[in-house]
């Protein structure tokens, strides 16, 4: 196991590496300039599916869904794929969506990768990612969206919201210490960061030669104690530092970031100012490839997920930093309060796909 001193040298030295033969590290781009960014949309995905979230995403049904909100581009989520993926579905997916008029963009990789240490399962693991990459790439899918969650998503409380919502929140427990470890066991942070450092190297060249975006999703929420459920998070302490350091260890256009919103303010004491200088650091620098689009009330270790008008974050602002750094990508709504009257969220991201629209064509006829 590396250790903090071995793993910083190891870095280090990368990067040195990198800038000799023109892969990085990357300068960031021209000062922002504001004009208008016809590439930015808004995108579809796993959070809203006719028929439930076992239900055929690339079927008559989901698409026409989309495509009566205006949305025209598509995320995919096989919640049963934790191996090798099946080309031929997604080229039935890439079909359909070709007839329908969307664009397959992304797809979601489940996160079993991450709690396998060293050794031969690990390699036989990184081996079927690489493939899967391949088969995106085969697909014509653009960008592949995953989520280093060595403990699930937590959550622990709720609350009424407007017209009889239900918001999900969390705050850290006093009793944080004594919560019981997870099915990764205890792990430090220096062995998180070798297991990240061992992925890129080994599966950032494939996504390079295959042209295909890996768009890495920050735990949720960051800024968890160290030690929290036996682990040492890799976005903790600072959300923001932790991110510098994710692509500092492979300088590559294909390494990259799927910034959740939400995510990002759960981990930031004042989300309303801090989350800002976050989204324009990585969107001059061209290191967001996906965006979820999400609110909070609160901040670091207190928060209720809300809609995205009344939460801490300016999102116009947000969009127009991705209007004047020209961010080509998906921007989709992501976590929206539940209701009885709609128990798939179909409404409430159907708001949410309209809200993002108006912000982009606000902020777009203002230059």
């Amino acid at each position: 196991m590396l250790n903090r001193r071995d793993l910083g040298k190891k870095i280090g030295v990368g990067m040195a590496v990198a800038g000799t033969v023109g892969i990085g590290p990357f300068p960031a781009k021209a000062a922002r300039v504001p004009r208008k960014n016809t590439k930015m949309h808004v995108c579809g995905d796993y959070h809203a599916v006719v028929g439930g979230k076992g239900a055929d995403m690339a079927g008559k049904a989901n698409l026409e869904y989309n495509l009566r909100h205006g949305i025209r581009h598509l995320t995919i989520r096989k919640r049963s794929w934790h191996g090798a993926w099946d080309l031929d579905e997604m080229k039935r997916w890439k079909d359909n969506c070709d007839k329908h008029g969307v664009i397959l963009e992304a797809i979601r990789m489940e996160d079993d990768y991450i709690r396998l240490r060293k050794g031969l399962e690990r390699d036989r693991m990184i081996e079927t990612i690489q493939e899967n990459i391949r088969k995106a790439s085969s697909a014509g899918i653009q960008v592949i969206t995953y989520h280093w969650r060595m403990i699930p998503i937590r959550r622990n409380r709720k609350k009424t919201g407007r017209g009889g919502v239900t918001y999900s929140g969390f705050k850290l427990e006093k009793d944080w210490r004594d919560l019981r470890a997870g099915k990764a066991g205890k792990v430090d942070s220096d062995e998180y960061w070798e297991r990240i450092d061992y992925f890129l190297q080994k599966i950032i060249p494939v996504a390079a030669e295959y042209k295909v975006k890996m768009a890495c999703h920050p735990y949720d929420p960051p800024g968890l104690p160290f030690g929290y459920q036996g682990v040492e998070n890799w976005d903790s302490p600072s959300v923001f530092d932790a991110i510098k350091r994710y692509q500092s260890l492979f300088e590559s256009p294909w390494n990259g970031f799927q910034i959740c919103l939400g995510t990002l303010a759960e981990g930031l004491k004042n989300p309303g100012r801090e989350v800002l200088p976050i989204v324009e650091y990585l969107a001059e620098r061209g290191k967001i490839h996906d965006i979820h689009m999400r609110n909070i009330q609160g901040g670091l270790g207190d928060f209720y997920e809300v809609f995205p008008d009344e939460g801490e974050m300016d999102f116009f602002e947000i969009i127009r930093i991705l209007r004047d750094y020209q961010y080509p990508g998906a921007i989709t709504p992501d976590h929206m309060p539940s209701h009885p009257d709609d128990p798939d969220k179909l409404q409430a991201l159907a708001f949410g796909f309209g809200y993002i629209k108006a912000l982009i064509h606000a902020a777009n006829s203002e230059v």
